[in-house]
């Protein structure tokens, strides 16, 4: 039973993860332009410039490869969760089926989430290159040239050739700072609020438990990594014309200098109004998988 257990979490994570892209997807969109461009006076400004410039298709845009990476890496990092969590309940207090305390959930959820960082940072990579690259090359003018990449495939060719492998996980350190913390806040606040909630005699919460744990948690979650969202953006697009930055510390240092340590925390309104609906889907379809996996066994 708990080798299927450790094997439906893989299967859950990966349906989780690809509806919470779709869901999601064009508040990313929004978010990664504000803050990667300083050409908008705030969010509405940044989703009616989209819009007029690119239609509809430009909150989607480079949405196919972050589907299939997202769904691969939530995968890796509930699977990885699960799994940890079993090893450290069974460690500490002598069963995998023991109730886990808070660190232990923590840190099962930080090695989830620093682990699925090397199938998510090359699609995130494509993500935002092709979500920002109309406007860092057109500021809106009618003169505006081409764009360099033709789509997500192109786009990946194109880095690996121009920058090397190595360039698909430019940010990645960044990346890893805030998926770790991300997903050990998250999936902490996650239980911790489904077990406060959940009438006693119950082994699973109910659906509206789930929904509202789900948008909670998420909220907290960005709460904490959004800094290092904001500088792992800031790297995947010092691309254009002459860099910026000459590495991630100086990337941190050069954001403080010319904007203040609010900066930091640039898009954390739209991560959290993003957070409530995307994680909403993705602990909904993660518990509906799980429980119709469990069925079948």
């Amino acid at each position: 039973m708990q080798q299927n257990r450790r094997i439906m979490d893989f299967i859950a994570g990966s349906a989780g993860g690809a509806f919470g892209v779709m869901v999601g997807y064009p508040f990313d969109t929004v978010k990664v332009n504000i803050q990667t461009q300083n050409m908008y006076r705030g969010i509405w400004h940044c989703v009616q410039s989209t819009y007029k410039n690119q239609g509809v298709y430009g909150f989607y845009k480079g949405m196919t490869m972050p589907v299939i990476a997202v769904s691969l890496s939530f995968s890796l990092a509930f699977g990885t969760y699960r799994n940890v969590l079993q090893y450290l309940c069974k460690l500490r207090h002598g069963t995998p089926e023991a109730r886990p305390a808070t660190c232990d959930l923590f840190l099962s959820g930080l090695t989830g989430g620093v682990a699925q960082v090397l199938l998510v940072s090359p699609a995130d990579m494509v993500k935002v290159r092709l979500q920002c690259q109309r406007v860092a090359f057109s500021k809106f003018t009618a003169e505006a040239p081409k764009p360099k990449y033709h789509g997500p495939i192109h786009c990946l060719l194109t880095i690996s050739r121009e920058e090397g492998a190595l360039g698909l996980y430019k940010g990645a350190q960044a990346l890893a700072l805030r998926d770790g913390p991300f997903f050990a806040t998250f999936l902490t606040s996650y239980h911790i609020i489904c077990e406060q909630l959940t009438p006693p005699g119950l082994t699973e919460p109910e659906w509206k438990v789930v929904l509202l744990a789900g948008g909670l948690s998420g909220m907290c979650g960005w709460c904490v990594s959004t800094p290092m969202d904001l500088i792992k953006a800031r790297l995947q697009m010092d691309w254009i014309g002459q860099r910026r930055y000459r590495g991630f510390l100086h990337c941190i240092t050069d954001s403080v200098r010319s904007e203040g340590p609010g900066v930091f925390f640039r898009g954390l309104s739209l991560n959290c109004m993003r957070a409530v609906p995307v994680n909403m889907a993705v602990l909904s379809s993660y518990e509906i998988v799980m429980r119709l996996l469990k069925q079948t066994n």
